[in-house]
């Protein structure tokens, strides 16, 4: 990265021009617990080497997932990423730092895109699909705001199964809008009445399948109150390979689908970036955010690829654009395309069944464990336990984490004004995790519980 200083003169003349009067004033919004008032402690003044080593030994305090057995979850999933994913991301056509759209230029990635949305529309079992949003939490904050404005109406349920971030990220969007969201308290054991809570106020009801806690629902019963009342169904999606088992929302009544793309394609670089998902049925295609690549013909007969439709700013009147936080990620689609398009349609559902089979495989020697109770009733990959009820599961990750073992997340990371919560642990697993890896987790929770 290049040293890019900046004077003290520098940096009056830029607040002078934002009207700050001091940097602090700048960062007012940010609490002043979440800023630092001292330099971070860093080695200074050495040379390019020695900061590199500094950095290096800093790096190995972690314990990284390719490391350990590992078995979290909660919106970011760890699965095998072919090499030749890699391989062919890389390829100097596609690897740019903007996303072209010309199509005199552009055929291979309007081609991808295409492609994409084909793949996303076939395993939502919707009609048509955009060119990808930044992640799952935006686009189901679009997909709320898209609710209101196809229904008129200005009232967003976000059921208590909804991860706490995404849920956050629909509140903050609504915040100073007409709008308003009813975020429901969490919900573990997939209990919480969602349609004794659609009125005619209602724009849609945002629901998670499989949920945060891990619950599957069949989503038909809610699906027909939300048309009879007149408000549509959004079901956002955190892990999506469990389309490949699971029945897909389109085919349960969905109008609007969302996914976090991250698990295809994707590795889990600390947590980002992320690829949202986002699918509708065709009648409110006007309505969608973002941008859709088409198929087309050229004056010679030609098949080829535009984008057909982008209701962004930058296209059309400011008042009439349906989207503000959306752009494509398109390196990201075209890892998620790539990945997808290797497994094939057999292929998928068969990574689904290795996923559900090795959560089963899990939920089976967590019987072993005296005081471990599994919450949810069905599950794809992913539940949540409860070790007891004078048991901290946040000591008890720390404590396996001490051992070398990754053993999923703490409910009350999420939710820390729940004590109820304090004993849910959030447990995932996929086709990376071992007979051997279930053991070690296993033997130390029978010693930390």
């Amino acid at each position: 990265m290049r040293y890019l200083p900046l004077t003290e003169s520098d940096r009056r003349a830029m607040l002078d021009v934002i009207g700050a009067k001091s940097v602090d004033e700048l960062f007012r919004d940010v609490p002043p617990s979440a800023r630092l008032d001292q330099p971070l402690p860093l080695p200074r003044h050495q040379g390019e080497m020695e900061v590199e080593r500094a950095f290096t030994r800093m790096a190995g305090k972690n314990l990284s997932a390719g490391c350990a057995p590992f078995f979290i979850g909660a919106g970011v999933y760890r699965h095998h990423i072919p090499a030749a994913v890699d391989q062919l991301l890389l390829r100097g056509e596609f690897l740019t730092a903007y996303t072209p759209y010309q199509p005199e230029v552009s055929q291979g990635t309007l081609q991808v895109l295409f492609e994409f949305q084909t793949q996303v529309a076939t395993i939502t079992g919707m009609d048509v699909a955009n060119a990808s949003m930044y992640d799952g939490a935006t686009a189901t904050a679009e997909a709320a705001i898209m609710a209101c404005r196809i229904t008129k109406r200005n009232k967003v349920i976000v059921s208590g199964g909804v991860h706490p971030h995404y849920a956050e990220t629909v509140e903050t969007s609504l915040r100073y809008t007409e709008m308003e969201a009813d975020i429901l308290p969490p919900d573990p054991l997939g209990l919480e009445d969602m349609i004794g809570r659609v009125d005619s106020k209602t724009a849609c009801v945002v629901v998670q399948n499989p949920g945060f806690f891990g619950t599957v629902r069949d989503l038909r019963p809610l699906a027909a109150l939300c048309h009879e009342a007149g408000a549509l169904l959004v079901v956002m999606v955190a892990e999506p390979t469990s389309l490949g088992l699971i029945e897909s929302p389109g085919a349960m009544g969905a109008d609007i689908v969302v996914c976090e793309g991250q698990s295809l394609g994707m590795g889990l670089n600390f947590g980002g970036p992320g690829l949202g998902l986002f699918a509708t049925r065709e009648k409110y295609l006007r309505q969608m955010p973002g941008r859709l690549a088409g198929q087309t013909v050229d004056v010679d007969g030609r098949r080829g690829w535009v984008l057909t439709l982008s209701t962004r700013e930058q296209h059309i009147r400011r008042e009439k654009a349906t989207s503000n936080i959306c752009t494509n990620s398109g390196l990201c689609a075209l890892a998620f395309s790539i990945h997808l398009t290797m497994l094939g349609g057999t292929g998928f559902g068969r990574l689904a069944e290795l996923n559900h089979l090795a959560a089963t495989r899990l939920e089976q020697k967590l019987r072993a464990v005296k005081g471990v109770r599994v919450l949810p009733q069905s599950y794809y990959n992913e539940f949540a336990v409860h070790l007891g009820d004078e048991t901290d599961a946040a000591a008890v990750v720390d404590a396996l984490a001490d051992k070398g073992i990754l053993a999923g997340v703490p409910a009350s990371r999420f939710y820390p004004s729940f004590p109820e919560l304090k004993s849910v642990l959030i447990l995932a697993a996929t086709e990376t995790n071992t007979e051997d890896d279930m053991d070690k987790l296993v033997a130390a929770l029978k010693e930390a519980v």
